[in-house]
């Protein structure tokens, strides 16, 4: 199998796929290394496919029902507040698509997170505390930008209105 053949199978598996895929487990399959997976997924990104990269590995960007309500919203915390606020937002019934913080050099840094449930959230902060990576929102003073999707407008007031009473959400 030559490299594009093997780009194709990915996008294929990706496609299939009903969890995230680490690059090790696709590795595996392809019998290559971890980096050339991480270089075809740079090559199909940049070739137009939709693949995004999750704490748990990458999947392709599917559009989501559209009865469903997504909003941006801007939230400030300190480090000991992230779990906090992430699972605010699930407990009540919504889920944190990404992160958005504007950094001073690079501008708009925004990174996928897909949690919509304790376990996902659960899941973040162990990837979180034993990587010893620190999260995006302590380059911005705890300022950053949560887009969040509900599955109706009721659900969204209710994570909103948890949020503010937290003193989570950053306020105009």
């Amino acid at each position: 199998m030559n490299a594009v053949e093997r780009r194709q199978a990915i996008a294929a598996l990706l496609a299939e796929a009903d969890a995230p895929l680490s690059a090790t487990a696709i590795a595996s399959k392809f019998s290559v290394s971890r980096q050339i997976i991480v270089g075809d997924i740079a090559l199909l990104r940049a070739a137009g496919t939709a693949v995004i990269a999750t704490p748990r590995g990458y999947l392709l960007e599917r559009p989501g029902p559209s009865d469903y309500v997504e909003t941006v919203i801007a939230c400030r915390h300190d480090d000991d507040r992230l779990a906090e606020e992430m699972y605010a937002v699930v407990d009540a019934g919504g889920a944190l698509i990404d992160v958005t913080v504007e950094h001073s050099v690079y501008g708009q840094i925004c990174a996928p997170l897909r949690a919509s449930s304790r376990y996902d959230v659960d899941d973040f902060l162990h990837k979180l505390r034993t990587s010893n990576a620190r999260p995006l929102c302590d380059l911005t003073g705890g300022i950053h930008l949560h887009r969040l999707r509900c599955p109706d407008a009721q659900v969204l007031d209710r994570v909103l209105r948890v949020l503010e009473e937290k003193g989570l959400l950053l306020k105009k």
